[in-house]
């Protein structure tokens, strides 16, 4: 086994929304879940990520502490019976499986919409977390820095992370494009469905947008929303002020006949450009809008069209990913399993190191400080030679999985297993 290293996830592919809710854990109780793993179940090499997809653990033990974890997360959520969710969650008890798992979400292939940029933020977050607890062992450490080198390289070397694969963001980019000329846009988001709440934490989320407003018809469903989001929220009974106000609505009303007719969008004046941008189905705005001077009209055919181009895109560069995982994993296993051997090296250059410093101290009495100094030079090189061997046979044996039989060899020659004390 190279690392105990193990995961516990609960994600979108098993467990529902409602579920999922239940389960995740803001920033607060991600740091203080942290501690209980750390401090009370003595778990080292600790990851706790909490996303609307999933909440997963990672952790190193040599056995498998999977339901005690979940229990520990059932009492910090206060469920009851936390046995009965148990199903929801998969459990990774490799170290080949815990750690490829982890690269896949890390550099969004295991996301709902492939390539999801967040997730990586997300990750780097948790990391932060981890190391400010002290629970981020040297494997950890190594494992991260990797998925980062690793995340870079993919960002550099392929098209996976191109474009804008979902609705939303999609959405968003348009919206970019379209405003690229008018400084500080101001966006009106009208219905806050599924979609609408997406597209509003994307702007939310976007350094280019500081003038985003919700609006919906029932109030309470927007102030969750805008809680969430921090945005300001315009009543219904003043959306049209609101539409005239704005450069960009975008609606997400979902009823069957469109809302925004013709004659409600030319009673506003449009003076320059207007842009409306609609994401429902059936349409909620009027094909015959688009006759009004200065007002552009985009449908979701639009912007699903440009999802679709930017997730075949990702799709196609999937397998270069998946290639440039695979060159990370080597790597790390290759340092892993040299982290297995380096206690035996340093216990036997421990060793070399007390006989040449008792061969030091029998001689040294006789010799003046010039002859002395040459001494510790030719004792030193003399000890550097006679390391460099085995060293070098005890890192191949590892690269091969050997290297049990040449440390037990080492440490029966030496008499390592008395050498900690002098470490």
């Amino acid at each position: 086994m190279l690392h105990p290293f193990k995961a516990v996830s609960l994600s979108f592919k098993k467990a529902p929304l409602e579920i999922r809710e239940l389960i995740s854990l803001d920033e607060a109780a991600c740091r203080r879940f942290l501690h209980t793993l750390h401090h009370d179940l003595g778990l080292s090499d600790l990851l706790v990520l909490s996303t609307c997809n999933r909440t997963e653990i990672y952790y190193s033990a040599d056995r498998d502490q999977s339901p005690a974890v979940i229990e520990a997360l059932g009492q910090l959520k206060g469920l009851s019976d936390v046995a009965t969710y148990f199903p929801y969650f998969d459990v990774l008890d490799t170290y080949q499986e815990s750690v490829q798992h982890l690269f896949e979400v890390a550099m969004g292939l295991d996301a709902q919409v492939v390539g999801d940029l967040q997730i990586s933020n997300q990750v780097k977050q948790a990391y932060q977390w981890s190391a400010d607890e002290d629970a981020a062992g040297p494997f950890l450490h190594r494992l991260l820095h990797t998925i980062f080198f690793t995340n870079k390289r993919v960002q550099q070397e392929t098209s996976f992370r191109d474009g804008a694969a979902s609705t939303s963001y999609a959405t968003l980019e348009l919206v970019e494009e379209l405003t690229a000329d008018i400084a500080n846009p101001r966006v009106l988001v009208v219905g806050l469905g599924e979609i609408g709440a997406d597209v509003c934490r994307h702007f939310a989320d976007s350094k280019a947008f500081t003038d985003v407003t919700l609006c919906n018809r029932t109030r309470a469903k927007a102030e969750v929303l805008a809680a969430e989001c921090s945005l300001p929220i315009l009543d219904f009974e003043n959306l049209v002020q609101g539409m005239k106000d704005a450069d960009v609505v975008i609606s997400s009303i979902s009823r069957d006949a469109p809302f925004f007719t013709r004659e409600m969008v030319e009673r506003l004046d449009v003076l320059s450009y207007k842009f409306f941008v609609d994401l429902s189905v059936p349409r909620s705005i009027e094909a015959d809008v688009e006759n009004v001077p200065g007002v552009l009209v985009y449908n979701i055919d639009t912007i699903q069209s440009k999802a679709s181009a930017a997730l075949e895109q990702r799709l196609a560069a999937v397998p270069h990913v998946r290639a440039i995982i695979t060159e990370s994993i080597a790597g790390l296993s290759d340092w892993t399993k040299e982290m297995m051997v380096s206690p035996t090296i340093q216990k036997l250059k421990n060793a070399l190191e007390q006989i040449r410093q008792e061969e030091m101290d029998r001689f040294q009495k006789k010799m003046s400080p010039e002859e002395a100094k040459r001494m510790d030079e030719v004792t030193r090189s003399l000890m550097q030679k006679i390391l460099k061997q085995p060293v070098l046979q005890l890192k191949a044996a590892c690269k091969r999985g050997e290297a049990d039989q040449l440390i037990d060899v080492l440490t029966d020659l030496f008499d390592l297993e008395n050498q900690t004390t002098h470490a």
